[in-house]
Parts: structure tokens; sequence; C-alpha cells
């Protein structure tokens, strides 16, 4: 049966998405509550800090807990038996358990919102000349996305749609950099950006992260570009803090170097609401990457490049020169998507779903080795000993267990030893499954 806190946090959203709580409108006291629906206090504490962190509940200090404005349509009152929902595809027969990172979990999709997109979408006439930019419609509503989620103030003309965040960084390639240009890369860090900007000619130079992602202190002055990832550091999970941020930008604009944001994991946070978004504290030294192949599916393939207007002008005539763009029937069916809300409700239900998924791992995994990063995304770094790291990603492969070492992670030689694991894609019932061999293994090794 789910817990008390999980059903009173499923009504309140409801409620919420029903309209019978309306933006504004002020909630019940948690003892008020707890006294009402005759539970524990804590139960109702909970349930609120959990709706707090997803963005549905306000705190007003001295005058309660109100629902927040969502700016979403309200779903409509339907009968029941309008609200059966599809059953969802049934799940691969039993066998190899993946938990590599950077995979979400794509099953449980809304088919009716996602057949409507595509109907939409073939409502498109081919077209003979793809725009650069983007389809100006899914530029504005991506905008109207960013402004709400990630709080930046941009219009269409800072946005330009990619077909991905490694599309993205290509294009800062393009038009950033140069042969020899020095870019730096967080180290240990995503290693599709050292591939990228070497592709074109770059030196990369890596930069040392800690606990709280890249560290200011002592980066390079002739750097062109750095691209770091502040919002959950891959594959640490460090959040950049203010302080950090601010010394970062200041660092940027002594040097003149161009800061490309990865806006890695900032959908989903389970502790806190996410940082603000470093463009929006400098749109003139940052690029913001993003992407929907976790919020949605890598199948999609969208994305979107933020930036100062004349920068996003030159990134389109450089696309033009390379033949490069982003398929218009899927920008469109993305933008039906934004438009009649089903992203948002898509993305809200994988939060749940995500934050389930990552207290199994913590619990499972928690007792046997440190975690970093379980706060927010879709994977952990669980911290192992230099000699036992390799064993366990070999022994986990013999047991069909599928996960990643950190070491390959790293410019050079490895500093931090460990295993990524992701808890994305699983089903549930092997995500489990999976972690339990895992912990055994370790104990086994490390014990």
């Amino acid at each position: 049966m789910e817990p008390l806190t999980a059903q009173l946090a499923g009504w309140l959203r409801r409620a919420m998405l029903d309209g019978a709580l309306a933006p504004g409108e002020r909630l019940p006291s948690t003892r008020a509550l707890a006294v009402q629906l005759e539970v524990s206090r804590t139960v109702v504490t909970e349930a609120y800090q959990q709706l707090y962190a997803e963005g549905w509940l306000d705190g007003r200090h001295g005058s309660g807990t109100y629902v927040a404005d969502m700016d979403m349509p309200r779903r409509p009152r339907k009968r029941p038996s309008q609200e059966a929902r599809v059953p969802p595809e049934p799940l691969p027969a039993a066998g190899v358990i993946d938990l590599t990172p950077g995979r979400p979990w794509v099953r449980d999709h809304d088919r009716a919102a996602w057949k409507r997109a595509w109907r939409k979408a073939a409502d498109l006439p081919p077209g003979e000349s793809p725009d650069p930019y983007g389809l100006p419609r899914l530029r504005e509503l991506l905008a109207d996305h960013l402004r709400r989620s990630r709080g930046v103030a941009v219009g269409p003309e800072n946005v330009l749609v990619t077909r991905g965040t490694g599309n993205g960084l290509d294009l800062c390639s393009l038009a950033l950099l140069g042969a020899g240009a020095r870019a730096g890369v967080e180290d240990p860090g995503y290693h599709v950006a050292r591939t990228v900007f070497a592709a074109r000619g770059a030196e990369v130079v890596p930069c040392p992260v800690d606990a709280d992602g890249v560290v200011v202190d002592g980066l390079p002055r002739d750097l062109r570009v750095l691209y770091t990832t502040p919002a959950h550091q891959y594959p640490l999970g460090g959040r950049l803090p203010i302080p950090r941020r601010e010394r970062l930008l200041a660092w940027a604009r002594n040097t003149g170097a161009t800061i490309v944001e990865d806006d890695y994991d900032a959908e989903f946070r389970y502790d806190v609401a996410p940082l603000p978004a470093l463009y929006g504290l400098d749109p003139e030294r940052v690029v913001l990457l993003g992407t929907l192949s976790k919020t949605l599916t890598p199948d999609v393939g969208v994305g979107w490049l933020v930036g100062d207007p004349a920068l996003v002008d030159r990134v389109a005539g450089l696309r033009l020169s390379v033949a490069d763009r982003t398929s218009g029937p899927v920008q469109q069916a993305v933008a039906t998507l934004l438009e009649r809300g089903d992203l948002d409700r898509h993305l809200r239900r994988m939060r749940l779903e995500y934050a389930r998924r990552r207290a199994l791992v913590v619990e499972l995994l928690g007792p046997v080795c440190g975690l970093r990063g379980d706060t927010a995304g879709l994977h952990v770094l669980a911290e192992l000993p230099e000699a036992v790291a390799p064993a366990v990603v070999e022994r986990a492969r013999k047991s069909g267990v599928l996960v990643d070492s950190i070491e390959p992670h790293h410019h050079g030689r490895p500093r931090l030893h460990g295993l990524v694991i992701g808890y994305g894609s699983a089903p549930y019932a092997d995500l489990r499954r999976g972690c339990r061999i895992l912990a055994d293994l370790i104990r086994r090794l490390t014990g």
C-alpha cells in the first residue's frame, strides 16, 4: 500500500491540477490538516515538503502555505471512464540490468499526448529551406518555458533550437573557438565536451572540480571557452554555490572568456529548488545549453542554445554553412507538447518517479559506500577504493548488471575512484535487484 505521505501529496497534486485548489489559495497549517485527517503531523509536513520541492507550493514567511501559480492550464474534470489510462507497454524480459548513467525512463509516457503531438506535426507541410534558428513558435515556447522553469528573462531572439547538447557544443565550437584556441572542460567531466572541442581543433584544458563543482581559483586566464555543469556537475553531482558562481562570472569578465553552461539535470532536484542558471546572472558572458533527452526522450533530438542575440545570429549563419539543422516535424511535435502543458505534466510525473528511484538507491547503497550527487539528476557516484571499483564493475557484469566507473570521465590520471550508477532507465524491480547485487559485491570486496 502507498505510504500516507505519498497518498496525501498525490491527493493535493490532483486537487491543484483539477482546479479544486486554485493558485494563491492558502492551505491549512500542518497541525490543522493533521488533526482534520487524523494522521500524524509528520505525514503532512513531509507531503508539503515534497510539493514545495516540486514547485507546487509557495511559503510566505509569517502567513502560511499557498498554492503556487504554475502558469499552466488546469485539467478539466472527467468522468471516471475517461480517466483510465492506456496501460504501459510490456517490460522487456528479465535479463541484463543496465545501470549505466545518462538514460531516462521512457515507458511511462502519456500516449494520447504523444500521438496528438505527432498528428499536429503531420499538418506541417514539407519545408524546402529549414530555418537555422528553429521554428519561430517553438522558440517562443522555449523562451517561456525557460522563464518559468529556470528564471531567465529571455525572448525568442535569444533562443536557437538545436538537436541536443552535443550539437549545441559543436555550434559553440564553431562560433567561439578556432584551431589552437584553449577550451576548458571540467575534470572529471562530460567526455563528449572534450571530444567535440578537440574535433574542432581546440586545445582541451582540464579544469579541476571538487564536491561543489568547478574550482575557480587557478583557472587559466587564456581560456577562450569554459564548459561547466553548475546545476548538477557530471559525474560528481556537485551544485555550484552562489558565491562561487559570482567568482566564476568575475573571472570570465576579467579574462574575456565565454562560459558554456550545460544545464545538466536542472529539471530533477530532490532536496531544494534548483539555483538560478548562470546565464540569468550574466547573459553577455554565458551561453546556456539544454536538451529534452532526459526530460522526455533522447529519441526526439531537440535542445536549445540560449545566448546574446548577436551570438545567436552568428551561430545561425555558421549553421547554414555546415548544413546543420533540426527536424521541422520534430520541432512541431515538441511545440505542441509545450503549448498544451503536456511536457510540464510529464516532467512533474517523472520528478516523482525519479525521486522514488533515488530513495531506493540511497537506501540500498548508502550503508555500504559513500554516495555523491544523490540530491539531483538520474545518477549517483558511489566512492570506492581504487582497487575495488574495477573489480565491482567486472563482477557485476558477470552477474548481469552493467554499471559505469568514474575513471573514463577523467582527462588524465584519475583522482577519484568509484561507480557512476544510473537509475533512470531500468524497471524499478530490476533497479532494486541490481542495487542489491552491487551492495553485496561492495561489502564482500571492502569488508
